[in-house]
């Protein structure tokens, strides 16, 4: 299996793994912050024993120079990302949520063209709207959004997603690695404003733990292999594997699901067929 369908075949697995998040997320009783703290602790209990067991920690005695960036990895993408979501969250409405982070895919083409020099081609950018509409039919079931206060916030959450994506792209450390380093150093940084907001324990932590741990390890697996703006074209539809679930629970399926759904499996089987190139 070469390269590019090892890395695409990995961001499909990826989407469906994230897309149970929401799930445990929703049913999550405790404080945000906290949770988010406990989240990133027990991601990391799972990857160090893997990393201690094999070569992984070989990887940082003899490059430990690039520690510094996968703190920089850990506050982008763990801290800061799961801050902004859950008071963006609180001061805005599910539906809005749901829209603006998946807006990752825009900040994923504009960043990985700036600094990654990717080729982000028609195709890719026709596909990914494809993709977003299908996902505007499917959250908002043709409903106007009204926009709130939060939005902001909202909007930092996958800019900082995918800040923390460009940087473990250029890490030198295996996937295990990055992600070990990036819920460690994500956990101590949470560690502090969960402390000062209330610490509170929940089980369903440990399911997230595990979500992360595994979800990490094969997205970085998979932006290793194929350019970053495809994996991220490929993972848009996550929110949907949440829905579906609901749906199989005994929720009503409407047109708008229906065609939403076909739009977000168009769009993604579209972009997995583009090849990832570099600029020239």
């Amino acid at each position: 299996m070469n390269r590019e369908t090892l890395g695409t075949l990995l961001a499909v697995a990826g989407a469906f793994l994230y897309g149970l998040e929401p799930v445990v997320i929703k049913a999550n009783p405790s404080n945000p912050v906290s949770f988010a703290t406990f989240s990133a602790f027990f991601a990391s209990l799972i990857l160090w024993p893997l990393i201690l067991a094999g070569p992984g920690w070989k990887e940082i005695a003899e490059k430990p120079r690039h520690l510094k960036k996968a703190v920089l990895m850990g506050f982008f993408g763990t801290s800061m990302a799961y801050l902004s979501y859950s008071y963006g969250a609180r001061l805005s409405t599910a539906i809005n949520a749901s829209l603006i982070t998946r807006s990752e895919v825009l900040f994923s083409f504009l960043l990985s063209w700036l600094f990654l020099r990717e080729r982000i081609t028609r195709r890719l950018i026709s596909y990914a709207a494809i993709i977003l509409t299908g996902l505007t039919l499917v959250i908002t079931q043709g409903k106007a959004v009204e926009p709130h206060l939060g939005d902001v916030l909202l909007l930092l959450v996958p800019l900082f997603w995918q800040s923390s994506h460009v940087i473990a792209k250029r890490l030198p450390y295996s996937p295990y690695t990055i992600a070990a380093l990036r819920n460690t150093f994500g956990f101590l940084l949470l560690l502090p404003p969960a402390l000062l907001t209330g610490m509170e324990f929940s089980k369903l932590a440990l399911a997230e733990g595990a979500i992360i741990a595994l979800g990490q390890v094969i997205w970085y697996r998979s932006i290793k292999l194929i350019n970053l703006s495809k994996a991220t074209a490929i993972i848009t539809p996550a929110p949907a594997v949440a829905i579906a679930l609901g749906i199989l629970l005994g929720e009503s399926f409407t047109a708008y699901h229906a065609a939403g759904f076909l739009l977000i499996t168009l769009g993604t089987l579209g972009a997995a067929g583009v090849k990832s190139e570099i600029k020239t």
